[in-house]
This record gives C-alpha cells, structure tokens and sequence, in this order.
C-alpha cells in the first residue's frame, strides 16, 4: 500500500494547486505521454524522455534474460557483481541491492585506491555491470577499461565476464555488440535519473539476486494511483509539496529512518535536485537523520520516508510505500514539481557544464592553482571569492561568513569512500557551525546528481572540496591520464565552473588517508565549538 499525507505548509500547497492539477488531467496527461506538459521550451527533450512512466510494464520482457543470466554465471562460480556506473546508472542499483540485502559492488568513483579495491579483489569470480547511456561517461569507461586490462592479465577473456547496459544504437552498443560482449538495451526514451525501473536498473540488482519481477509488481500495483486525475493521487500531492509551498520551502529534508528501504535519501537526491535545480530555481534535498539542527530551518520541509502510509504531523510530508511503489511515486511528483516551476525536469545543462571543464583540464596543461595557505598536511585553494586565513579553522569559517540567510553548504569528499575514515561525520559538525542546510556528496557521483542545482538553481550555496590524494596512483589503461589525474581535474573543473557562477569554494588537499582523519577531526571540532 502506498500513500502520502501532508500536514501544515504541505498541505497548504495542495489546498493552492491540487485542484488545478486534477482539473487540467496532468496525471492522465501524462500517462497518454503528453509532452506539453512543460512548456514549448521543453518540449524538444520531455518529446523523448517519457518512457519511465510505463517501465514497470515495458521492462517485464528484461526479467527472464537477467535471471537467466544470473544462474548461468552462478553455475560458474561467478558470485561476485561489482556495477561500474554514475549518476542515475548507479544510485538505484545501490538502493535496490541494500534493500533487499544481496552485495553489490558499486565502482562510481575514480579514487585510485577505490578503483584498486573493486578491479583487484576476487577478480576470479567477479562478474561487471557497466551501465552508461552513450558509453562516453569519462569514469565508466576508464573503470570499464581497468577491467578488461585486469581480466586479461589474470587469463580471463574479458567478454565472459563484463556485461554492458546501454542505449541501442549508442557508440558503447554499436562497438559492444562488434566486440562479443553480452548487452542489456535500456528504453532510450528514458533520462538517466528517471532510469531505476528500466535495464539501468533491473540488470545489476538482478545478476546481484534482487527479485526484480517484485519490485516491479509494487510499481505496477501503484501506476493506477498514480495516473489518476484525483484529488488522492500521491504522487500529485508530494510534488505539490515540494514545489508549491508559500513561502517556498525550496529545500526538503529527507528523513528515511522509520523505513527499511536502504540509501533512498541518496536517489532522491539526485532525481530531485538534477531535475529541478535550473533556471535559478529548483528543491534541494539534504539528507537527514531525526533531529539534526538543519531541520529547524524556515525553508526547510520535512520528508519522511515510511514503510506504511502514516500520517503527517506538525508541518511535514509523509511518503509511505515499498520500494518500487516509492520509485515511480517520487518519479512522477518530480515531473509535477517541475510543470509547477515552470522549468525542464529532463535536461541538465550545468552537468554537461562540469564534464567540459574537467575535460579541458585534462587534455591542456592549466596553470597550477596556487594555495592561500598551508596548515599542516592541509592545502588550502579558494575560487570565487578572496580568502585570507591561514589555518583550515580560520578558512572554513570564512566560508560559512558567505553562506546568505536562505544558503546551504555542500560538501564534496574527492576521497576513498569505503575506507573508513568517519568524513561523513563532518556534514553534522559543520550543520550547526553555519547554521544552515548541509550537503555531502561523494565525489565525483555528486556530479551526476546535485552538481546541477549547484550551478542552475538558486545563487545559495558555498563548497568546501575535500581533495585526498592517493599515496599509490593507478594508471587508465589505453589512456593519457591516471586515476588520479582525472579525479583531480574533476574536482578543478567543478570548482572552475562553480566560481565562474559566482558560487565561493574553498579546497582543502591532503594526500593519503591518515590526513583525511586528522582533517575530519578538526572539521568536527569547528561543530563542537559553534
């Protein structure tokens, strides 16, 4: 059973634009594949970008083949899945694969000592995923090509092991299918982020031991609902909530401990911001446990995720439902909030943006940028604006003093995700120093999420990069560059393009894990001392 409840200002919403909406049959316009729900500006891309709304249906024919194909690969001893992937190709696997509880290596990183641990372990029995839409995503091919370079040289034909999910027709396909690897079409008429119930999807969870006919049956059972010109439709009245409060809450915070789906909030992150965050307008998700400070924030609306429908209480959204029922939920209340804010929900032009200029820093040779300052193991570079401190205490808080009474900060962690080091733990500790919303994105996955709202939505936001450079680099075979050397100019290219919108970042570099604990440590104590 799937439902959603609103209370205070997200009821308010629906009281100002439910009826307008069931009135004018968006729901039902949607599901008849209307284009023109957006305006004539969008028209070009929401032509060809509506496929998800039916997934659930069109993506049955998948099932056999990947069940399939995990059994065969089972029978060889191939228990092992690692998913090379970014953005939408990535995230929903992820939240699949936690959920239902069955091991799914996620390689969306180009951290060397990351990408070492996923091409390097258990190489034997590991079978790989690689998901991209057009095959020219810098990080998937480069991990694509590790791969093959590691089977090879561990006598294992690569075209037995790796296993493509693409576009048809794409360069990846055309040159997949020529080359003997097994290949996945996804439906081209679906954007990456709206993805989660096609190929992109279904074949990693499924190699991995997803039951994936259930999670579509719990889409299915909700699509009615959904496509409904009512004044109950959940997913017209989350996306009411989220883009029609007044004042706007332009920033919702995600709140899933009361569910046992695993890792949404980082789903919803991505969906929402990349489709909303343009035209200097758009909803951030920040991603919250119960009772962090960032919820205490006027423009903040609660969002809680639920494993029943419940309701709503003092002044918040409650979306109840499993899994798949919550995937297509928040995928059509997207498109809701996207016709109330009169923008594209389909495109990401500042994404493209960001791909350029690491791109440009990777083919040229740009002039180093030189650091403020030096604390410790700790390099400090700014863009955007003037820095003047000299320690990372005194740099941080001069960044937040440029955080507007309606800003966020966000964080993006250039380091080993799986290692350990506790750098999540730094979102909390700089919450409550800034006294405003706080993002943390890994990087560079948050390029192929947030990093759209970061540069198309509201002039809010202030970035603190965290940089660790890796002891041992790990070279991409068939390539010019290292690892390394593309994390990095992934990093500068952001940080370029966010200082070309005006938005301040400060970079701290380190090099190694030890300094990414000793720098956590004094980031949390800038929040013990707010």
């Amino acid at each position: 059973m799937t439902g959603v409840s609103l209370s205070g200002a997200a009821a308010d919403a629906a009281e100002r634009h439910l009826t307008e909406l069931v009135e004018s049959r968006f729901a039902s316009r949607l599901g008849a594949g209307d284009f023109t729900l957006w305006g004539p500006a969008a028209e070009a891309e929401s032509a060809i970008r509506l496929g998800w709304v039916h997934a659930s249906a069109v993506s049955r024919a998948l099932v056999d083949d990947i069940v399939a194909l995990r059994d065969e690969f089972r029978a060889r001893g191939l228990t092992r899945v690692v998913l090379c992937g970014m953005g939408g190709s990535s995230l929903a696997p992820e939240v699949i694969t936690r959920t239902a509880g069955v091991d799914l290596v996620v390689l969306d990183s180009t951290h060397p000592t990351q990408v070492a641990r996923a091409v390097d372990e258990a190489i034997e029995n590991t079978v790989v995923v690689v998901s991209s839409k057009s095959g020219s995503t810098a990080e998937t091919d480069s991990q694509k090509r590790a791969f093959e370079a590691a089977f090879a040289a561990a006598g294992i034909d690569p075209l037995t092991r790796i296993v493509i999910v693409t576009d048809p027709g794409s360069p990846l396909d055309v040159a997949s299918r020529e080359a003997g690897y097994r290949v996945f079409n996804a439906d081209p008429n679906v954007g990456g982020r709206y993805s989660a119930l096609t190929a992109f999807g279904l074949v990693p969870s499924g190699l991995a031991g997803v039951d994936i006919a259930e999670l579509l049956d719990q889409a299915d059972a909700t699509l009615a609902d959904v496509l409904a010109d009512s004044l109950a439709n959940p997913a017209l009245l989350l996306g009411v909530a989220i883009a029609g409060t007044s004042p706007r809450r332009d920033k919702i915070a995600i709140l899933s401990a009361r569910s046992s789906i695993v890792g949404i909030g980082d789903w919803i992150e991505q969906l929402v911001a990349e489709s909303t965050g343009k035209e200097g307008t758009g909803v951030l998700p920040v991603v919250l446990e119960p009772g962090t400070a960032d919820l205490d924030a006027p423009d903040v609306l609660p969002v809680y995720i639920t494993d029943e429908p419940t309701p709503a209480e003092g002044d918040s959204v409650v979306v109840g439902g499993p899994l798949g029922a919550q995937l297509l939920v928040w995928e059509v209340a997207t498109a809701v909030a996207g016709h109330l804010l009169g923008i594209n929900p389909f495109d990401q032009p500042d994404v493209e943006s960001a791909k350029i200029a690491a791109r440009a820093f990777l083919d040229g040779t740009p002039e180093a940028l030189e650091p403020f300052a030096t604390d410790g193991a700790v390099s400090l570079t700014a863009l955007g604006y003037s820095a003047r401190s000299t320690t990372v205490t005194e740099a941080v808080r001069e960044l937040l003093a440029h955080l507007p009474g309606d800003g966020y900060l966000s964080i993006h962690a250039y380091s080993d995700r799986e290692a350990g080091s506790g750098l999540e733990s730094i979102r909390d500790a700089l919450a409550a120093a800034g006294g405003r919303p706080t993002t943390f994105g890994w990087a560079p996955r948050f390029l192929h999420s947030t990093g759209q709202y970061h540069k198309g939505g509201p002039a809010q936001g202030v970035f603190l990069q965290i940089v660790e450079l890796a002891e041992t680099d790990r070279p991409v075979p068939g390539r010019p560059f290292t690892f390394g050397v593309l994390m990095a100019a992934q990093a500068r290219g952001d940080a370029q393009v966010l200082a070309d919108h005006q938005r301040p970042v400060l970079t701290l570099t380190v090099t190694g894990q030890k300094a990414v604990v000793d720098l956590t440590a004094t980031l949390c104590a800038i929040g013990a001392d707010a």
